[in-house]
């Protein structure tokens, strides 16, 4: 006896098929890639250190389709902004430059021109990783001037 099928039935049954045929494929099919992974559970606020990555072969598509970081240089260094699980592709949003300044706490304000060089203490009103302008209030006279944030945690203030 000879079942006639819906069209419903022959799409769900196509699909099927089509799926069991996907699985049956070898996994050598799709390129790899090779990724930074956490190789220990890294918390908030940890800085990264190379020690704690490890490499792991992922299907190419995955750099295609997330925000990934593809090699260790993009972690070194920088903080975590959320937990990051061992084995896992780590996302670029999930790290942050490490902040030099800090809001609230007391770093040297630096002014250089034609080698003369005036120091002063200030409070910066916001944080900044290096390179960046940040706010800061002197000490002394109560001003608030802009500065750039430097390497050693100072903030070059002027031109």
């Amino acid at each position: 006896m000879i079942r006639l099928l819906s069209g419903a039935a022959v799409a769900l049954a196509l699909a099927l098929a089509c799926a069991q045929a996907q699985e049956a494929l070898p996994a050598a099919a799709s390129p790899e890639v090779m990724l930074p992974v956490a190789a220990v559970t890294i918390t908030p606020g940890d800085t990264i250190t190379d020690a704690m990555l490890l490499d792991r072969p992922f299907p190419a598509g995955v750099v295609a389709r997330y925000p990934v970081a593809h090699d260790r240089g993009q972690l070194v260094g920088k903080i975590a902004r959320r937990m990051l699980l061992p084995g896992n592709a780590i996302l670029v949003a999930s790290v942050a430059e490490a902040q030099l300044v800090l809001r609230g706490t007391g770093t040297e304000l630096v002014f250089e021109e034609n080698g003369l060089r005036i120091t002063a203490l200030g409070v910066p009103l916001e944080s900044g990783a290096l390179g960046s302008v940040v706010r800061v209030k002197n000490s002394d006279s109560g001003r608030i001037v802009s500065g750039v944030v430097q390497s050693d945690g100072t903030v070059k203030v002027g031109p």
